[in-house]
């Protein structure tokens, strides 16, 4: 009985380790936030459940249509800087973008190096 109760107390102290160390990142809000309509944003912000890989976690941002233009072609928006501070997702992009609906495409990776991905869209109006 007591060789099994030294073999169970290191699994057991596993158990009681915070459950961090294994979770994966969630998006937690984002700015401009999923199926809004916001007016020519300059950065873009997306705030996670846990401190980000820096390189490893970041978008894509494609326009997927645009007023007028019943026929657009999707566009990748291109030349953007991503930094990752913490559980913040920033991109700072070049010049406001212009009117249109957006898909946004984000991957992030935590301390347990998972990569998780998840997508939403927004309008700028």
């Amino acid at each position: 009985m007591r060789r099994l109760a030294l073999l169970a107390a290191p699994a057991l102290a596993m158990l009681a380790l915070p459950g961090a160390a294994l979770a994966h990142p969630k998006l937690l809000s984002s700015n401009p936030a999923p199926n809004t309509a916001v007016a020519k944003p300059t950065k873009l912000t997306l705030t996670f459940s846990e401190e980000l890989v820096g390189p490893l976690s970041g978008i894509e941002l494609v326009m997927t249509g645009m007023p007028g233009m019943a026929n657009h072609a999707p566009m990748p928006i291109k030349g953007f800087k991503s930094t990752a501070a913490g559980k913040v997702l920033t991109i700072t992009l070049p010049r406001a973008l212009p009117a249109g609906t957006y898909n946004l495409k984000w991957h992030a990776v935590a301390g347990d190096q998972h990569r998780i991905e998840g997508q939403y869209a927004f309008t700028v109006r």
